[in-house]
């Protein structure tokens, strides 16, 4: 057994990632206004954008296990118009989110077979976000390249286990520690699940390569309706064994293999992508100001309102990231903890266009070396781009952890700045 990637990176932090796993928990396996299986295709369409099959991958066993329709994980086009009508808002939020405006959301909720409600898209929201900043994570940290040994970010189990944080749950008394305990026994994750699928699938081509050629086509289909359970899946979908279910290439329904080459077919307009934020540019976009439109003030109460508690987890996250201890970091470039802290969620939020009337932007440039500023916006902003290299040469003298707590950093600093402009939309909306 081993830790689940993300779990193991958070792990670092133990009090985050309780916070974390709770409110991963919440979104997609406790009650809420979406079924289980579109919240997980949901997720699937957030990861696309960035690329990270990692995500896609853990999402698509989900979705599946959830009794999803295995046809959608053809792509956009053989989903439902409702869900489909979401690619417009998940494909600004993740890569510019201040072009979000409230015609954007009345298209959504507008009256007719295939509209959403308030509740059903602010889940919806949340989820996007959720899954843009943790693709973030995912490539900042490295856990994109997890079955790598001794890849980036030396990935080190913190104890024996099969934890995967798409699962997790957590009691009222519990902690991080107590969820990551040695000798808990749980049923089959979905960790646990991949690593059989993988097992099983390098089995299937080994037993089918001498006879692949040579098989007519009717018994490929023959034997295609016979399977039953996850052979069937494993046989309706091309499973790539070393990065468990693959987006790369579906079956139609006869059982030839077909498909996309990557990602694009869960995407709508996959060339669009991050520009700089421009204040000159007051056609396309107006300065986003916090003393306006706060997390504290307005987000907070009306996601609260519309998905019950999950405003609290979320504030609770917030919380907690601003928290954790960086006195090391901070000691380095000679400041207070909250101070450097502060510097990096606002350099962060700038790049989003969201300013605070009350902070000092020439700070930023004291506070933060040219390298750490490249990484960072990188991460934030087309986390696909980054490479081995960049984790390793950021912040050498660094430790691994105060590394992880960069990227927490901006996973929260990034969910929040799409919140705060899909959150003023639906306000505008509803006003």
């Amino acid at each position: 057994g081993r830790l689940e990637a993300v779990t193991q990176q958070m792990g670092y932090h133990p009090q985050y990632l309780e916070s974390f796993l709770k409110t991963q928990h919440y979104l997609l396996h406790m009650d809420g206004p979406l079924p289980f299986d579109c919240r997980h295709y949901i997720a699937i369409m957030a990861a696309a954008r960035h690329r990270c099959r990692y995500l896609v991958n853990l999402h698509m066993l989900q979705f599946l296990r959830a009794g999803g329709d295995p046809q959608w994980l053809r792509g956009l086009d053989f989903i439902p118009p409702k869900l489909r009508n979401l690619s417009e808002i998940n494909k600004i939020l993740a890569h510019r989110p201040w072009l979000i405006t409230k015609e954007h959301i009345e298209k959504l909720l507008k009256i007719s077979e295939w509209s959403w409600s308030l509740a059903e898209l602010v889940h919806a929201v949340v989820l996007l976000a959720h899954c843009h900043a943790l693709t973030s994570f995912v490539f900042g940290c490295g856990c994109e390249l997890e079955e790598a040994v001794g890849g980036r970010g030396s990935l080190k189990p913190l104890s024996p286990g099969s934890q995967c944080f798409c699962e997790v749950t957590t009691t009222p008394n519990g902690c991080a520690q107590e969820l990551l305990r040695i000798n808990r026994k749980r049923s089959l994750d979905s960790c646990m699940e991949l690593d059989s699928l993988r097992e099983r699938v390098q089995r299937i081509q080994v037993e089918t390569e001498g006879r692949e050629e040579t098989r007519p086509p009717q018994q490929e289909r023959e034997e295609g309706e016979g399977l039953e359970g996850f052979q069937h899946l494993l046989h309706l979908h091309n499973l790539d064994p070393s990065m468990g279910l693959s987006s790369s290439s579906l079956a139609d329904p006869d059982g030839e293999v077909t498909g996309a080459t990557n990602l694009t077919c869960y995407m709508q307009d996959p060339d669009f992508g991050y520009q700089d934020f421009s204040r000159r540019d007051e056609d396309q976009a107006q300065v986003f100001r916090v003393q306006d439109y706060s997390w504290e003030d307005h987000g907070f109460s009306l996601v609260n309102r519309l998905y019950s508690d999950i405003g609290h987890l979320l504030d609770e996250k917030f919380r907690m990231v601003d928290g954790l201890q960086s006195s090391a970091m901070a000691k380095r470039q000679g400041c207070e903890p909250s101070v450097f802290k502060r510097g990096i969620w606002n350099y962060i939020h700038c790049m989003f266009g969201i300013r605070y009337d009350d902070y000092d932007y020439a700070e930023v440039n004291q506070l933060l070396e040219r390298i750490l500023k490249v990484y960072i916006k990188t991460v934030t902003c087309y986390p696909e781009k980054t490479n081995s290299q960049m984790f390793d040469r950021f912040w050498k003298q660094f430790k691994h952890s105060e590394k992880v707590h960069v990227n927490l950093l901006i996973l929260e600093a990034r969910m929040q700045a799409e919140l705060l402009y899909a959150l003023q939309a639906i306000t505008q909306y509803m006003v």
